[in-house]
């Protein structure tokens, strides 16, 4: 019983394993292929759009883009958001263009915060060129800083923009075009906010200041003043577009990336490139609060309007010359009297999706579900209060895997009287062999009886059969929840452990087949068999060799081979996780050998390792 038992639990976690390695790595890898094919397929059709092209739409040069300050036109076949500029003059992009010739075509204010550095273009006073100073592109901090916002000239342009929409009375309002002028201070720092102003044949005055925090976050105050001599009404709207999807896609079945926000009723709003492209456009119901943008693995976008006005949302995508990925919002218009003035505040967050600084601006300017930017899942019950137990350890001990480790501990400190339990009950089980075999050989022909007297015995030597089950169910959860963790958090993006171990986010980078590094020469990916799963798949065997070996042939294979499939199965999922696996399995077999030893049983560890190794004796002819 208790080897059928054993055998099935391992049956069980196998087939777990396999499923969360088919969910997590080849799903994802597999769907990755395709949509970065679907991307070299796009860019293609482009460039061949671009070639067939008349030589003024080839260059950039749209036939129905408005000149510099005039009116933006609006994008066909959408009426509720008819306000808001579409295509622009500089919207085609160049393929031999670089990105300094790009920004150098505009003028502009620096950026230079402790955590950013960039420009605005004054050409629509638009965020489109911004560089994450903390972050680069691999673990060497000398490698280039990650490029978040780039100007849409460019195939990779991604921008953010706010503007307004008029109409005959208010004359030319500040969109796409709008050349602004700067008022005094040209570069943008926390503690120097810059002011731009805009005025137009009507006399309608614009004021915008621009100011900055240590971080992410921008504040957008336009301040319009009508001089006009009659009132006017305008509404103002923002913008997030994106020409192309990420080069390099994530696993999309372990989160979201593309276009995301809490607008309206139903909450949060996450739409994935490919799901936009077929239904072109997604307009939830009127809403005040909320924000709404275009998030990555690891960095956003957002526009968070005014949290007390009403506007609304919009996920779309474009085909119109040139395609593109827009969230927008327009407002709900204001009128403004002659000789008034009103004024708009609007946020502006882009930067990386770091869990404190996301809690902190939900809190501080009441964003309504902001921290919803990072995807936590739908086990978020496990996965938050998972990483913010991480988190605090690591602030002891300064070590992401110091504050893994110790998380096993209390986790194994926490399911303790769970595990004594089961643990005490499998010891039980060993103790009463003599008895369970004497019932098998009393009732072999009459399997009912057999079964009655088996749980009879359970039932005197309180005896759960199942008891063996917890410890593998109560894991099945922190191993989802700290891969979630390890995955999504850019806390663990290129956190070290020690030794070779720099990024926990990311495989053991070693390999069993070049004798981890010390011949020259690279492993094929599938070969990358590290250190660490070699530790886990020696921990899990010593496991495994706990309890007696199956006397079915078939059971005892699967008990051998199964350690070896694990250490392939789980060289490829983030370092991290493999050591919580290994450390996890060494802690497992220690409690399970005190517990056994203290309920009078046999640890059967010793014996099983030289039954397995011992030279086996012919058997004479």
């Amino acid at each position: 019983m208790e080897n059928n038992r054993n055998f099935f639990i391992t049956i069980a976690l196998s087939i777990l394993i396999l499923t969360l390695w088919q969910v997590f790595y080849m799903n994802p890898k597999v769907e990755a292929q395709k949509e970065q094919a679907r991307i070299e397929a796009l860019r293609q059709e482009k460039s061949q759009q671009q070639a067939q092209a008349p030589t003024g739409q080839a260059t950039g040069q749209s036939p129905a883009a408005p000149a510099a300050g005039g009116h933006a036109e609006n994008i066909p076949g959408t009426p509720g958001q008819a306000g808001i500029p579409g295509q622009t003059a500089d919207s085609a992009a160049n393929g031999t263009l670089t990105r300094e010739a790009a920004v150098a075509q505009s003028g502009r204010v620096k950026i230079d915060t402790p955590s950013l550095r960039g420009s605005i273009n004054l050409t629509g006073a638009r965020l489109d060129d911004l560089y994450l100073k903390d972050y680069h592109e691999t673990v060497d901090d000398s490698s280039p800083s990650i490029e978040l916002l780039a100007p849409s000239q460019l195939k990779q342009g991604y921008f953010v923009e706010l503007g307004f929409t008029g109409n005959d009375q208010t004359g030319t309002v500040p969109g796409p075009t709008t050349v602004w002028k700067v008022e005094g201070n040209d570069t943008l720092t926390p503690s120097t906010p810059v002011t731009l102003t805009y005025t137009n044949e009507k006399g309608l005055t614009f004021k915008r200041v621009i100011s900055v925090d240590n971080d992410y976050m921008f504040t957008v105050d336009d301040t319009v003043t009508n001089t006009t001599g009659t009132p006017i009404s305008l509404a103002s709207y923002g913008r997030v577009t994106r020409f192309s999807p990420p080069e390099h896609p994530s696993a999309t079945y372990v989160l979201h990336e593309g276009l995301i926000g809490v607008v309206g009723d139903d909450g949060l709003q996450e739409i994935k490139y490919s799901k936009i492209e077929e239904e072109k456009d997604v307009s939830p119901p009127k809403s005040k609060g909320g924000w709404l943008g275009i998030t990555d693995k690891y960095w956003a976008a957002a526009l968070i309007p005014p949290q007390n006005e009403t506007y609304q949302a919009r996920f779309s995508y474009f085909t119109d010359n040139r395609s593109r990925f827009q969230t927008d919002f327009l407002a709900d218009p204001v009128t403004i009297q002659p000789g008034q003035s009103t004024k708009i505040e609007n946020h502006i967050f882009a930067g990386a999706k770091e869990v404190a600084k996301i809690k902190t601006y939900e809190k501080d300017l009441g964003i309504r579900q902001f921290e919803l930017l990072i995807d936590w899942g739908w086990f978020y019950f496990i996965t938050k209060p998972m990483f913010y137990l991480i988190d605090w350890l690591y602030k002891f001990s300064g070590n992401f895997g110091v504050a893994i480790l110790l998380v096993t501990v209390i986790l194994k400190a926490v399911f303790f009287p769970l595990a004594n339990k089961s643990y005490a009950s499998m010891a039980r089980m060993k103790m009463v062999q003599p008895k369970m075999l004497e019932i098998r050989e009393k009732y072999a022909d009459d399997k009912v009886k057999q079964q009655q007297a088996m749980m009879e015995l359970y039932k005197t030597e309180k005896i759960n059969p199942l008891a063996g089950c917890w410890p593998v169910l109560v894991q099945i959860p922190v191993f989802f929840a700290l891969y979630k963790v390890l995955y999504v958090t850019i806390e663990m993006r290129h956190a070290p452990f020690f030794g070779w171990i720099h990024d926990l986010a990311a495989p053991d980078p070693t390999s069993l087949f070049n004798l981890f590094g010390l011949l020259p020469y690279a492993v094929p990916p599938f070969l990358m068999i590290g250190v660490w799963p070699i530790i886990m798949g020696i921990t899990m065997f010593l496991q495994m060799r706990m309890n007696p070996t199956p006397p079915d042939p078939t059971q005892a294979m699967i008990f051998t081979w199964m350690p070896i499939i694990f250490t392939f199965m789980l060289a490829t999922f983030p370092a991290g996780l493999v050591i919580y696996w290994a450390w996890n399995n060494t802690l497992s077999i220690t409690q399970q050998a005190i517990i056994m030893k203290r309920q009078g049983a046999k640890v059967e560890l010793w014996d099983n390792l030289r039954d397995l190794f011992k030279s086996k004796t012919k058997p004479a002819e």
